[in-house]
C-alpha cells in the first residue's frame, strides 16, 4: 500500500458526486423506456454532447423524478443510494478497518439503511435480514440463520454491489488484492458470482490508479483480482478493444442487448470504455457514460470517482452546483460536508495501512 494522497481522495468524492448528479436526473428514464427515449430527452433539451447537468424540461418524467439534481435546481448532492452505500462503506471501515465482515456488513444495514432506499437484490437481502435476525444480532452475536440466504435471490448479478465498492478502494492505495477483498465481503451480502466480481473489480482499480501510469494500466492490474474467465474479465477485454472506436457505446449496446438495464456485466463494459475515452476529459468521462444509458447515475458515479482518482482537475462547473453539500438518508447523518468526508476518508486509509 502507497501514501494516501488526500487531493486524489477530494476528486473522488468529487467525481463521484458529480457524475452521480448527472445521472440521476435520466435514471429512471434510461431504465424504464430506454436508451431511444433518454437520447430523445437530450437532444430536446439540446445537451448533446452531455458536458454538463442535465436541462430541466417541464412536464416530463425528469421533471417529475430528477428535477433537483437538473442543472437549473441543482444546489446539493441529492440523497441516492449510489452516495449513500459509498458514506456506509467509509461508516463501517471506521468501526472495523480490516476486520469488516459480511456479518457487520447485514448489522449495518439494519442499523442505518431505510428499507425504502433498497432495491433489486439489496431489498431481496434486506427483507430476509429484517425477518430472521434476533436483536441480540445487532449487537454482534453470530447470526442465527445462515447469511448466504440473502443473496440467494434473482437479483444477485445485478449492479447492487458494483456501486457499493469504490470506497474500498479509495482506502486502499497501491493494494488492489485488499480492495477487492473488502468489497467482496460487502458483496456476498445480497450477491454472487458476477455481482461479486463487478464490485471486486472496482475496488481494486480504485486502488490500482494511484500506484500506477494510466487507467489502461490500473485496468490490468484490476483483472488479476477477478477470474479470467469470468463475463465481467471478458465485458472488461471487450471495452478495452473499444477504446478508440467512436462507434464504441453503440456496440456495447448490441453486444449486451439481452441483459437487464442494470445488470453487472454490461454497466461494467461501459464503465470502462467511458473512462478510457475520457481519460483526458473529466467532462467526456461521465458526459458520455451517462449518455450511453442503462444505469446513468451509477455509472457516472463510478467513472466520476475512478477518474478523480487520476491527476486530472474537475472542472469548476461540476463541483460549484452542489456547494460540497452531501444530502444522504443514512439514519442519524442528513447532511455531510465535503471536507469531513475526504478528512475521514484519508483517516481510514492510513489506519488499514498501519494494521497490515
Amino acid at each position: 500500500m502507497i501514501a494516501v494522497d488526500p487531493s486524489r481522495i477530494r476528486r473522488a468524492w468529487q467525481g463521484r458526486i458529480s457524475g452521480c448528479q448527472l445521472g440521476k436526473p435520466v435514471e429512471v428514464l434510461s431504465m424504464m423506456q430506454g436508451f431511444d427515449a433518454l437520447r430523445s430527452y437530450l437532444e430536446r433539451a439540446e445537451a448533446l454532447p452531455l458536458r454538463d447537468y442535465v436541462p430541466h424540461i417541464a412536464g416530463t418524467m425528469v421533471d417529475v423524478v430528477g428535477r433537483n439534481s437538473c442543472r437549473e435546481y441543482l444546489c446539493r448532492s441529492e440523497p441516492d443510494d449510489d452516495i449513500m452505500y459509498s458514506v456506509l462503506a467509509l461508516m463501517m471501515l471506521e468501526e472495523h478497518g480490516r476486520l469488516l465482515d459480511t456479518a457487520w456488513v447485514a448489522r449495518a444495514w439494519l442499523r442505518y439503511l431505510p428499507a425504502g432506499g433498497t432495491f433489486t437484490a439489496e431489498r431481496a437481502a434486506y427483507n430476509i435480514l429484517a425477518q430472521e435476525s434476533e436483536t441480540a444480532f445487532l449487537f454482534g452475536a453470530p447470526p442465527n440463520f445462515e447469511l448466504d440466504r440473502c443473496s440467494d435471490n434473482e437479483y444477485n448479478d445485478w449492479i447492487g454491489a458494483q456501486i457499493r465498492a469504490d470506497v474500498y478502494g479509495w482506502v486502499c492505495p497501491g493494494d488492489p488484492a485488499l480492495a477487492a477483498d473488502l468489497a467482496s465481503r460487502d458483496a456476498r451480502l445480497s450477491h454472487r458470482d458476477e455481482g461479486i466480481y463487478g464490485a471486486a473489480f472496482i475496488a481494486a482499480l480504485g486502488a490500482a490508479i494511484p500506484a500506477t501510469a494510466d487507467f489502461l494500466e490500473a485496468i490490468a492490474m484490476a483483472c488479476e483480482q477477478i477470474p479470467a474467465e469470468s463475463d465481467c474479465r471478458k465485458a472488461v477485454d471487450f471495452a478495452i478493444s473499444l477504446q478508440g472506436d467512436s462507434d464504441g457505446m453503440q456496440k456495447l449496446r448490441e453486444r449486451y442487448a439481452d441483459l437487464s438495464p442494470v445488470h453487472t456485466v454490461n454497466n461494467l463494459a461501459v464503465v470502462v470504455l467511458g473512462l478510457l475515452q475520457g481519460a483526458n476529459d473529466f467532462s467526456h468521462a461521465i458526459g458520455e457514460t451517462v449518455s450511453a444509458g442503462w444505469d446513468t447515475d451509477c455509472n457516472g458515479a463510478t467513472v466520476g470517482g475512478l477518474w478523480g482518482l487520476g491527476s486530472g482537475e474537475i472542472p469548476e462547473h461540476w463541483t460549484s452546483p452542489w456547494q460540497e453539500r452531501v444530502a444522504v438518508t443514512i439514519a442519524g447523518v442528513g447532511e455531510l460536508r465535503l471536507e469531513d468526508l475526504v478528512d475521514r476518508t484519508c483517516a481510514v486509509a492510513r489506519n488499514l495501512a498501519s494494521s497490515a
